[in-house]
């Protein structure tokens, strides 16, 4: 199993870090930093609890003024990022700024600009917006023109009404309008990087707006093969929810006549960390575009279902050719994703219609 992301805060790490702000700050307390980071908690705190509580660390031992214990963190950051700790465990310094800097706006933005260049400032930036959402949305804006990509990203992912893990943006929920200036700049932008995360806050967008999302991508089709995949992948909520007139925008239309044939399951039960693996022929009889999925009603924790729709292919099949598909379904514990034991239901799903289904069991494996 992969090392729990919460060990990016290494103890190598926290070495590292305590070293490169005591070159910047002579009178930093380093064994206090340290005894501080590493208290009865550590162990237990997950990964965003313990950037906070490094945050929190940081306040108690650097200058009590806010500019002055920035500007330590700033001549900081550049010596991190030109060792092997690029990514996420860096997002501490912009922690710092979410945690400490919301009424030091002139300072705290360029700060955020700053430090999410081999980084990435997307969770610290929202608070800002809740509290300065004029001023925000216009520096957003701005972000979207700047020439490092991180930056532009930043200008897209910091405004997703639904990003994972992060502070909720309700107004956006609501009303998604000043979004869209920020999204029409960043839909054709040469960074894959950036038009992902474009194409994120579209499908962010669309579980709320659908309809907004669907005008969206009827305006952008054909502008280039980027802008393309951006509304496809920004869809990919409405396509797997069957929206019956986005998959029409992407040539899926109402498939007729098709057939599931020896549709198989390779076990009635499966245990928690082992695989399902299934089969099943798919028969036309006219040539016509067919996306194909398969859906896990899930067990929960509380015993209810949770539907979770997966994509097989994307095909034009043949006139009357039985086409063939196996896929298998891993059963094992993610950081994400729990499995609880129960009756479960595999439905294969063409063009958005459930056209079979069977049910199966997972269990707890024996201790």
């Amino acid at each position: 199993m992969a090392e729990a992301l919460k060990h990016l805060y290494s103890k190598e790490y926290i070495r590292l870090l305590l070293e490169e702000v005591s070159k910047q700050y002579s009178a930093f307390p380093t064994k206090q930093f340290h005894k501080l980071v590493f208290d009865k908690e550590w162990t237990t705190r997950e990964l965003k609890q313990r950037m906070r509580h490094i945050s929190e660390c940081l306040k108690r031992t650097l200058p009590e003024d806010y500019s002055s214990a920035l500007a330590i963190l700033m001549k900081t950051y550049p010596r991190m990022t030109g060792l092997k700790y690029i990514g996420f465990a860096n997002m501490c310094f912009a922690d710092f700024v979410e945690l400490y800097g919301i009424d030091h706006y002139a300072l705290s933005i360029p700060a955020l600009e700053f430090f999410t260049i081999g980084c990435s400032s997307e969770f610290a930036v929202r608070p800002y917006i809740i509290k300065y959402p004029d001023l925000m949305m216009k520096q957003m804006l701005i972000w979207a023109h700047h020439p490092h990509e991180h930056v532009r990203r930043l200008a897209s992912e910091g405004c997703r009404p639904r990003l994972p893990w992060a502070m909720g943006l309700p107004e956006f929920k609501k009303n998604p309008s000043p979004i869209l200036p920020i999204l029409e700049a960043l839909k054709n932008d040469p960074s894959e990087f950036v038009r992902r995360s474009v194409a994120n806050n579209l499908n962010d967008i669309a579980k709320d707006h659908p309809e907004l999302v669907l005008r969206m991508a009827k305006q952008w089709k054909g502008q280039s093969k980027e802008t393309d995949w951006v509304i496809k992948h920004g869809c990919r909520t409405l396509l797997k929810r069957g929206h019956t007139q986005v998959l029409e925008h992407f040539g899926f239309k109402k498939a007729t006549g098709v057939q599931v044939l020896r549709f198989k399951l390779s076990q009635s039960a499966v245990k928690i960390g082992d695989k399902l693996s299934f089969s099943f022929s798919i028969r036309t009889p006219i040539a016509q575009k067919l996306r194909i999925e398969y859906s896990i009603d899930f067990v929960t924790s509380r015993g209810n279902n949770s539907k979770k729709i997966f994509k097989i292919a994307e095909n034009t099949l043949e006139k009357n050719k039985m086409q063939p598909f196996t896929k298998s379904h891993s059963f094992r514990d993610l950081t994400v994703r729990k499995h609880f034991a129960g009756r479960h239901t595999l439905a294969i799903i063409v063009n958005g219609n459930v056209l079979a289904k069977k049910h199966f069991d997972v269990s707890r494996p024996h201790s």
